[in-house]
């Protein structure tokens, strides 16, 4: 009949023309039920994480709920990712490869090819969708990074946001960061601001906690037999690194060694818990060639660091793992709460991360990681400046390359780096008391993060189906790690093999061998089908420490020929190593036509910067229509934060315009003499002379008051983001994280009037501009 529901089964009742001569039958309605005894699911996914960070490895960052859950579970040694977290967090969706996600960069480097669309096609359904379909309730909680960056906003298409991804609700943020203190976030389908502030006690990943227990408990209450899927996403470990200070003082002194030592130290105490083998060799830093080396990514021996830049480097380093283990106490008190509702036993834990250390605080470390996606280099003085305020929320804080390495020992390089372990190797830890015999036992078989899809199907006793709405459905990449859990240590792999491609590095896994081929990423050098392949025995040389590409160039073939062939069936083709800069700033299709001028009006969200006027590398005009009154003051247009934005505002009468160059300080500040009562055009006009020795803007800034220049001067603008996610522009306030230290946010417009601004980035002169803008605000 018409309206039988899709799958189910047909309607075997009676139909009469009296109710009462009629039979019902509500099997092809009823909700589907998850099998008898099926488990809850948890999957806990850290970003930026090398598996020499954390205790259970060895490290030196205390995680005591990830140590707990060790204990009573399984600790794999082999377990990889792509290297990239968009990537990564879509093999987490839906059990495929990420190219065959179009997933083969993180959203904000997506260019246009199948397998770099960002966009996960409608053959790839998700694990949400299947286990909605399979009588589960599904959370998604924290960083969500896998929605195509021109639908960040509200009036952007839905189509890919965790709702439609198969996820009753989703609480977090949708970016590849936020500020902790200061977070984007969204609940379910809408913008929100935070809770509470940082001065009453808001961080990221208590909040994060609190949306957790919220959901499970709230679903417990009205459906307790209905198992659900958790997916909890925390901002860490990724930048800005945000902690507490009593969590980072819990480190003082830890990391006074320095990375050089840190790498010997880590390596024999992960051979001591059995990790990694007797005679497992340490890699060298900086192993690649200097015809390939991507200097950006360099680390300086701590040797020859000067005692400034020693005392520096150990400091960040403490704010690091405070971040880590602060997070991780936060996990702690969503496994207590699943403890004492009795659901923890028949809970199947995956506590993991989604690629190596991160190498973007350069080789000196940062206070402003957006300094690493502008192209600018950092300044050891300014980041000496902060070392007091370290993690809290006057910085966007770095480790330098130097801890990235060491975080991701014995391999070589770390984050991005896909064809080295330093990128790919990951911590996972396996917990389920219900399902697990073994406990407090180490792992070594070699798995990936595509395997977790078909491991959470293969527990519960469901298959993956072959048709979803109506699509047919391509088979998923990975294998069940099932087999693994009550298998010995060091029983074969059900895994045969797994390429990797990220940023044009590459590198294949078959069978015990590897072979990666010798490229950085983002260093705009291209010549692909001149790379060098090195080829390891990783089965005998955990580290990939030792090539062997002389002695074995028919097995260096055949996996070179595999990676090919793996490439083709995935989609992985073409390669992409050009810059941060460039990648992040490609013109992507947008659902608005192009303009050249962006009206906005007060009482409006924050618009993402995704979707948002671009002013960057460009000259561009702000005119605001304003009624003045005695005492009016606020915020005009605000975009970004004190890490890289710009205001216009009025304070004390006068007219202000800031533009916050990356939050180096001073901040560049434009003021005119106190306003007459009345109606004003207010704005400014930057006009772009030159690039700057590393491509900034370079030009001169115009105040006006109506017709009159009020203030000028010399100014430099960004040609790179703000921020990669939150503190979006915004009129007639400031949101999140204030641009200007000459107020504190929100400092909403009052006592006058504000129609709204007009952001315009023609070539017509702001005079010229004028009267036509303010009549086209008039009309609305």
């Amino acid at each position: 009949m018409a309206n039988e529901p899709t799958g189910k089964p047909a309607f075997s009742g009676k139909i009469a023309l009296d109710v009462r001569d009629a039979v019902a039958d509500w099997a092809p309605y009823e909700q589907p039920k998850a099998p008898e005894g099926a488990p809850n699911i948890l999957v806990i996914l850290y970003d930026d994480t090398g598996m020499a960070s954390w205790s259970p490895y060895g490290g030196r960052i205390n995680m005591p709920t990830l140590d707990r859950l060790a204990e009573n579970g399984l600790t794999y040694t082999q377990w990889h990712t792509t290297a990239l977290c968009s990537p990564t967090r879509s093999t987490f969706l839906t059990g495929r490869n990420h190219h065959v996600n179009g997933m083969g960069n993180i959203m904000e480097g997506t260019n246009g090819f199948p397998g770099l669309s960002g966009h996960i096609p409608d053959e790839c359904a998700t694990i949400g969708q299947v286990l909605q379909q399979n009588g589960y309730s599904t959370f998604w909680v924290g960083k969500n990074h896998n929605v195509p960056e021109e639908d960040v906003s509200a009036g952007g298409s839905k189509a890919q946001w965790p709702l439609a991804m198969g996820f009753d609700r989703f609480y977090g943020f949708l970016g590849g960061e936020t500020n902790n203190w200061y977070p984007d976030l969204v609940e379910d389908n809408r913008f929100i601001e935070p809770p509470y502030t940082p001065e009453e006690g808001y961080h990221l990943s208590k909040d994060l906690a609190d949306q957790t227990i919220r959901m499970i408990r709230d679903q417990k209450s009205s459906n307790p037999s209905k198992p659900w899927y958790t997916w909890f996403c925390p901002g860490a470990n990724h930048a800005p690194h945000h902690a507490p200070e009593e969590y980072i003082d819990k480190y003082r002194g830890k990391f006074d060694d320095g990375y050089d030592a840190y790498r010997t130290w880590v390596l024999e105490r992960m051979v001591e818990r059995g990790i990694l083998p007797e005679g497992t060799e340490l890699t060298p830093f900086n192993p690649m060639p200097e015809d390939q080396a991507n200097p950006a990514d360099w680390v300086k021996p701590w040797a020859e660091l000067s005692a400034d830049e020693q005392r520096l480097f150990s400091r960040m380093a403490e704010v690091f793992a405070g971040f880590s283990e602060y997070t991780d106490a936060q996990i702690g008190r969503v496994v207590d709460y699943l403890e004492a509702s009795g659901q923890l036993d028949n809970t199947l834990i995956f506590y993991c991360a989604d690629n190596g250390a991160s190498g973007e605080g350069s080789p000196d470390g940062s206070v402003n990681e957006n300094k690493f996606f502008n192209g600018f280099p950092d300044d050891l003085a300014e980041n000496l400046a902060k070392i007091d305020v370290l993690g809290g929320p006057e910085t966007y804080n770095h480790y330098p390359t130097g801890w990235a390495a060491a975080f991701s020992t014995p391999f070589q390089m770390f984050k991005r780096y896909s064809q080295f372990s330093g990128g790919t190797c990951d911590p996972m830890i396996v917990h389920w008391p219900a399902g697990i015999r073994a406990k407090g036992e180490v792992r070594h078989q070699y798995h990936h993060s595509t395997d977790i899809v078909a491991t959470i199907l293969d527990v519960i006793g469901i298959e993956f189906p072959s048709v979803f709405r109506g699509v047919e459905q391509r088979p998923l990449d990975g294998v069940s790690m099932k087999y693994s859990f009550d298998a010995a240590p060091d029983a074969p792999t059900e895994k045969q093999v797994q390429y990797y491609a990220m940023l044009g590095t590459r590198g294949i896994w078959k069978d015990g061998w590897k072979a990666a081929a010798i490229h950085a990423p983002l260093t705009g050098h291209g010549r692909f089908d001149e790379d060098r392949w090195e080829l390891y025995h990783v089965d005998a040389d955990r580290s990939e420490s030792t090539d062997l590409a002389a002695e074995h160039p028919e097995k260096l073939q055949e996996l070179i020929d595999a990676w090919f062939a793996e490439a083709e069936k995935s989609f992985v083709l073409p390669l992409d190593d050009r810059s941060a800069r460039d990648q992040l700033t490609i013109e992507r299709p947008q659902a608005e036509p192009p303009r050249t001028r962006y009206v906005y009006y007060p009482d409006t969200g924050a618009v993402p910067e995704s979707v948002a006027v671009n002013v960057r590398g460009r000259s561009f005009k702000i005119i605001a229509d304003v009624r003045v009154e005695a005492g009016t003051r606020g915020v005009i247009f605000a975009h970004g934060s004190r890490f890289g934005g710009h205001s216009l505002f009025l304070k004390d009468g006068k007219l202000h315009y800031v533009y916050n160059f990356l939050g180096i300080p001073p901040e560049q500040h434009f003021v005119s003499e106190a306003l007459e009562p009345g109606d004003h055009a207010l704005g400014m006009e930057f006009v772009r002379e030159s690039a700057g020795e590393h491509g900034e803007s370079i030009g001169t800034c115009k105040l006006y008051v109506d017709d009159q220049v009020v203030a000028e001067g010399p100014m430099r603008a960004q040609v790179g983001k703000f921020t990669l996610c939150g503190d979006g522009l915004c009129v007639g306030y400031d949101s999140a994280d204030a641009v200007s230290s000459e107020y504190t946010n929100p400092f909403p417009f009052e006592g006058g009037e504000l129609l709204g601004v007009a952001v315009d980035v023609s070539e017509e002169q702001y005079l010229d501009l004028e009267l036509e803008a303010l009549a086209a605000l008039a009309r609305e």
